[in-house]
């Protein structure tokens, strides 16, 4: 039978015990949980002056945020009493098992992170890379896009990039286009390379500096070639590149200079 003089023990004993456990650990939780805030807050600040990539300093602050705040429940139920030892060694063992189970994933999330660290390139660059090439769209901590040339959407895993060559066709504000043109060996050579040198001195787009060079590389088996190697601006690669294609074409023409293409001559013989 409950009797009155036995609540001021149990008060005693259980409750006012109790209260300060909880009270404690929700002291605990709450302070954790400003503190967690302020080391987030500022390791994203650092990362920001840093310049690291948005997405990147997004995605960190989450996983920091994460790692912080399950320290601080670990602690906020230590203090209540409950064994955390089987409950952190219980997270130990799902998280290898995820980490063995997601091997490819993570792969491919260290090469997202050191391509959003280290910028081998950015949205909008002209890249080879992971066996495809096109302009870069997007890059995310996983995967990149890619768009291709005739408009087609490529999602390469971020392991195939970085784990290969990556060549970047935009990094550089200049390229040099390299040409080979070939006349007969019944042409004039000085008078081809005076051709040449007015084609590249008549295009707006050419740039005067580097200066370009042409010279005769090679003779072949059927021709005479010429290296031709103007520098334009990276954006004016592909239109001068086509330009001074079909102008060579047009001006060797007109000056009667050939220029030679495979032949096969078949002699036939009739027999006795």
């Amino acid at each position: 039978m409950f009797q009155p003089e036995n609540i001021q023990p149990m008060i005693d004993s259980y409750a006012i015990p109790w209260g300060i456990n909880i009270a404690l650990a929700l002291l605990i939780f709450i302070c954790g949980k400003i503190v967690v805030g302020m080391i987030v807050s500022i390791a994203g600040k650092v990362m920001t002056h840093a310049k690291l990539d948005e997405m990147l300093v997004s995605f960190v602050k989450t996983i920091v945020k994460s790692i912080l705040m399950l320290f601080v429940i670990v602690a906020s139920l230590n203090e209540l009493g409950v064994d955390t030892t089987s409950l952190v060694a219980l997270l130990g063992a799902a998280g290898l098992a995820i980490g063995l189970s997601l091997q490819d994933s993570l792969k491919n999330f260290a090469a997202g992170v050191m391509i959003l660290v280290f910028r081998p390139f950015t949205s909008g660059h002209f890249v080879e890379a992971g066996g495809v090439s096109g302009v870069v769209e997007s890059i995310s901590i996983f995967t990149t896009t890619i768009r291709s040339g005739d408009n087609k959407e490529i999602i390469v895993p971020n392991a195939n990039i970085y784990g290969g060559n990556i060549i970047n066709y935009s990094a550089k504000d200049t390229r040099r286009i390299d040409f080979v043109f070939g006349i007969g060996y019944d042409a004039n050579i000085k008078q081809a390379k005076d051709l040449l040198a007015k084609i590249l001195d008549s295009h707006p787009l050419i740039l005067k500096d580097p200066e370009p060079v042409i010279g005769v590389s090679e003779l072949a088996d059927s021709c005479v070639n010429f290296v031709v190697r103007p520098w334009v601006k990276t954006d004016d690669y592909w239109g001068v590149y086509f330009d001074i294609t079909e102008a060579v074409k047009l001006e060797f023409d007109e000056a009667g200079i050939s220029i030679p293409y495979p032949q096969m001559d078949i002699h036939l013989q009739k027999a006795d």
